[in-house]
């Protein structure tokens, strides 16, 4: 087998994490079960989540090797249930942030026969004669069941053949190659290898850099034994030969003669007189050792001096600059407030490298006052206020597994896109069966509607649910988000770049869907939300869409410095924006021209999910692992 990996721009996305694991049989034991490879990927990653990947691969590997007398299908079975109880043992100390998130595919390799199981957006193709074979949609693969949780289910077994290859991609690598045609290019040569795939990166390189993921090429070749030969000259091993060895002819020699005995008492030696000075060496050592240890003091100290002054004038630069920036703050004047911000982040680029240096401790203390009273005007200006959130109420594991969640007036509800109930909190709990799997859901007047991929909607009201189907406006329709908006339902999809709306009729009937924005720009959108206009989150930018048409992009100028917001919500009746950004473990207010009105930022925020608005804005609702929070915004 031959083995190519291919992995693209793993720094551009701080929130996604990927690699590969591939293991080689190390000795006749795990031989018998053969090679094991391994893709994964997670998404909008927490810190602590930072080893999960390698964890999950390791864990896997230990279990699959361990048992030497199982079959291959059987040791990859016990790999994936040893992962299973370690995700498990993850949720159950509150961490389910990569549920919904975790990508990941396992194929154990032994002679021409496979085995393999994946979760999640993995895709895997099989390459033979010039087809391109999707394997999962040959084959029905188990989906992630939390309750109780066992992420990766059904395993698929097949048989290969000499030529044939397997290629894993993740989810972004698998659209840049369709978008750009490539499989159709690959059918073609009819055989893929290592630099078929380079030729087609290399030539749409300006893409290429845009993505993240991997591309794993597994080719396989026939495993050749080695032909017995016949031994014409006997290999040995060059023997070590040592002082003995060499010598011991002279040795044996020399018994042969008898040499006459010398007695050392009849030997007298000349008489030498002493010298009347004496040289000392050890004194002369020690003086030139302390002379080079004082010149080095010297020189050290001269460095040290240098570098203090080097400090000394960095700081006076900036205190000169923070000066300037304060100047401009005091005027209340929107251009400089801008200028002064921009220059009291240039002053933290231009200390931050000499807070760790070794320096006097008057000098240290400066410069941490400096840091102190520019983050403290940075954090005034961005409206930045750390809070204390007051907690409503925690889920139990063994219960339910919140990912999202709805808020109408005081009673909220909460699904997860992998199972189908409804956890109603009111007053009291209340669990709802929906049958199906409920992967969004909005505001409906005095109900809560939910999508069901791919064209179902879940009415719920009072308890009750009706199920309604939707006649989809094309057939490779990939929805991301949804929102309702005048009774009329949206969806996006971002793959395509498309929002499609539904217009109302009456008695839960729609009229037939129509395209009602189409622009390269929704292409990777992550959230919408509508009030007239349409706000739609994209790389950490609002784009703002009025009759179909591109009107504004608001290009969010925030300290501490964005990442990766996930959310967009708004209502008509509000004059204000509220973005989720679960890796800086805020929620932020904007006004609808791009102001900062509010960031609340908390330690408890660790595990940040979704969250809701009241219609008036007053109260947010905020999902934090098994834990929901209220807080109440004025503005």
């Amino acid at each position: 087998m031959r083995i190519s990996e291919f992995h693209f721009n793993p720094k551009i996305r701080p929130d996604l994490i990927f690699d590969s694991f591939c293991f080689e049989p190390e000795n006749i034991y795990e031989k018998r079960v053969g090679s094991l490879y391994m893709v994964g990927l997670l998404k909008n990653t927490l810190p602590k989540n930072a080893k999960l990947l390698e964890n999950l691969a390791q864990i896997i590997r230990r279990e699959y090797y361990r048992q030497k007398a199982l079959s291959p299908e059987k040791a990859l079975k016990e790999g994936l249930k040893e992962a299973n109880n370690f995700l498990e043992e993850v949720g159950k100390k509150g961490d389910v942030s990569w549920l919904g998130n975790l990508s990941f595919l396992v194929t154990g390799l032994k002679s021409f026969k496979w085995n393999f199981s994946k979760v999640g957006e993995i895709k895997i193709f099989l390459l033979r004669g010039g087809k391109i074979v999707d394997v999962e949609k040959r084959a029905k693969l188990g989906e992630i069941e939390p309750y109780p949780l066992r992420v990766f289910g059904s395993l698929v077994s097949g048989k290969m053949a000499e030529g044939d290859a397997i290629l894993v991609l993740t989810k972004e690598v698998f659209d840049f190659l369709e978008r750009e045609n490539s499989f159709k290019e690959i059918g073609e040569n009819g055989f893929v290898d290592e630099k078929i795939l380079k030729e087609i990166f290399e030539r749409k390189r300006d893409e290429v850099l845009k993505i993240s993921g991997i591309c794993l090429l597994i080719h396989f070749t026939k495993e050749v034994l080695p032909k017995k030969r016949k031994v014409f000259l006997k290999k040995i091993s060059p023997k070590k030969i040592g002082f003995k060895e060499i010598f011991s002819p002279l040795f044996d020699l020399s018994k042969k003669f008898k040499f006459p005995k010398i007695n050392p008492k009849k030997i007298e030696l000349p008489k030498l007189k002493s010298p009347s000075f004496r040289f000392n060496k050890k004194i002369i050592l020690v003086l030139f050792l302390g002379l080079i240890l004082f010149f080095g003091y010297l020189f050290s100290r001269y460095d040290e001096e240098k570098e203090i002054k080097k400090y000394e004038e960095i700081l006076a630069i900036n205190q000169k600059k923070y000066d300037q920036a304060e100047s401009y703050l005091i005027l209340k004047n929107q251009k400089l407030d801008e200028e002064g911000e921009r220059i009291l982040k240039e002053i933290l680029n231009d200390i931050s490298p000499f807070l760790s240096k070794k320096m006097p401790t008057k000098l240290k203390e400066n410069f941490s006052l400096l840091e102190d009273k520019t983050l403290e005007k940075l954090y005034e200006l961005n409206h930045f206020k750390e809070i204390e959130p007051e907690p409503v109420f925690e889920f139990k594991i063994k219960e339910f597994i919140p990912q999202k969640m709805i808020s109408l007036e005081d009673t909220l509800y909460f699904f997860n896109p992998l199972a189908t109930k409804i956890f109603k909190l009111e007053k009291e709990q209340q669990i709802i069966e929906s049958e199906r799997k409920l992967n969004f859901g909005a505001n409906f007047d005095d109900q809560v509607l939910f999508f069901s991929k791919p064209d179902q909607i879940i009415v719920l009201k009072d308890s009750e649910i009706s199920k309604i189907s939707l006649k989809l406006p094309y057939p490779e329709l990939e929805i991301n988000d949804f929102f309702i908006f005048n009774k009329n339902l949206y969806f996006l999809d971002k793959k395509a770049g498309k929002i499609v709306k539904y217009v109302w009729q009456e008695n839960f009937e729609w009229q037939e869907p129509k395209v009602f924005i189409e622009n390269e720009k929704l292409i990777g959108a992550k959230s919408m939300a509508i009030d007239g206009n349409v706000w739609v989150l994209k790389e950490n930018k609002i784009l703002k869409f009025y009759g179909g048409k591109i009107q504004e992009e608001i290009d969010l100028h925030l300290f501490p410095e964005k990442k990766d917001f996930s959310k967009i919500l708004t209502f008509p009746s509000l004059t204000h924006l509220f973005l989720l950004e679960p890796t800086q473990r805020r929620i932020v207010v904007l006004e609808k021209s791009g102001r900062i009105l509010k960031q609340f930022y908390s330690q408890k925020f660790d595990n940040l999910l979704d969250f809701s608005i009241s219609k008036d804005g007053k109260t947010i609702w905020i999902l934090n692992g098994f834990k929901v929070y209220k807080l109440i915004f004025t503005p």
